[in-house]
């Protein structure tokens, strides 16, 4: 199980894997680096949080995207260094989000095709 999670996360994830950006648990790096972690966790969390809180609004959604974006972004363009902790939780957000919009997108385009399947009918 272990052998897979190493292998198959980071190519899942598109992950550079960079250990100076990892986290390490008994000297052995994590699969993935600290913002795919975050974005992992908040994949996994999201439909807990759904299923206790309701489905986030789609412009919610949008806006917890920004900081991952933000914070990778800036620290491509310039010489500012996140540290872990920040990435983790930008990809925590980054990654609740994707799910929101997902399961919204998804739910839109049910209900279009159902209301396009009833003009049809007609």
């Amino acid at each position: 199980m272990m052998r897979w999670l190493y292998r198959w996360l980071p190519i899942i994830f598109g992950c550079h894997c960079r250990s100076d950006r990892s986290f390490f648990f008994r000297g052995k790096q994590f699969p993935l680096c600290a913002r795919c972690t975050g974005e992992l966790i908040g994949i996994l969390l999201a439909p807990a949080a759904f299923w206790i809180f309701g489905l986030p609004d789609g412009k919610l959604c949008l806006w917890l995207l920004l900081p991952l974006v933000l914070d990778g972004g800036i620290q491509r363009l310039t010489r500012y260094e996140s540290g872990n902790i920040r990435r983790l939780l930008t990809g925590m957000l980054f990654g609740y989000a994707l799910v929101g919009l997902l399961v919204l997108s998804t739910i839109g385009a049910a209900r279009w095709g159902y209301q396009l399947g009833k003009q049809l009918a007609v």
